[in-house]
């Protein structure tokens, strides 16, 4: 069923669904920068994308699918960016990091970013594996044998960090 009415109303559901998911966002983006105003900025740039192309969205039943791909536009897009040092990011450095298993913190941030991705959404965001197909644009088969093979190197990876710890 196609989503026909006016822009406004439009413009509504996807700020209602941004205010409502905000959080989720930051999370996501802050996964993939380990910055929070790099995270809150990505945030920010794709709020104000969905809220400007909302005329776009064709089935009102998808939009958090459709926010969720520009969410990770935005985050893929920055992260293709040459990195620039700044006096903020030095200052930075010296915070303690909130993980609460950095063994797990760094199992993840060594996989690709599409099988991070997968386990991300999956365990950390609790979407179904149905809604992480609509949103890669994947096959549920090909999402399953994802998630199943980064399951299983992530489990590699942390039995090996606790054996030569």
């Amino acid at each position: 069923m196609l989503f026909t009415s006016n822009k406004k109303a439009k413009e509504k559901l996807v700020e209602d669904k941004l205010l409502s998911n905000y959080n989720r966002y930051y999370r996501l983006a802050y996964s993939y920068v380990h910055n929070e105003a790099d995270a809150g900025d990505i945030v920010q740039n794709g709020a104000y994308k969905a809220i400007l192309n909302s005329d776009t969205l064709r089935q009102e039943q998808y939009v958090e699918t459709w926010l969720y791909r520009i969410m990770l536009n935005e985050i893929f897009s920055f992260l293709r960016k040459p990195a620039m040092s700044s006096i903020d990011e030095v200052a930075e450095t010296g915070r303690e990091d909130t993980y609460e298993n950095l063994d797990l913190a760094r199992a993840l941030d060594s996989l690709e970013k599409e099988d991070r991705l997968v386990i991300q959404l999956r365990y950390f965001e609790d979407m179904k594996l149905e809604e992480i197909a609509a949103i890669l644009d994947e096959n549920l088969s090909t999402v399953k044998s994802r998630l199943y093979r980064t399951i299983k190197k992530l489990r590699i990876k942390l039995e090996d960090d606790s054996a030569t710890a």
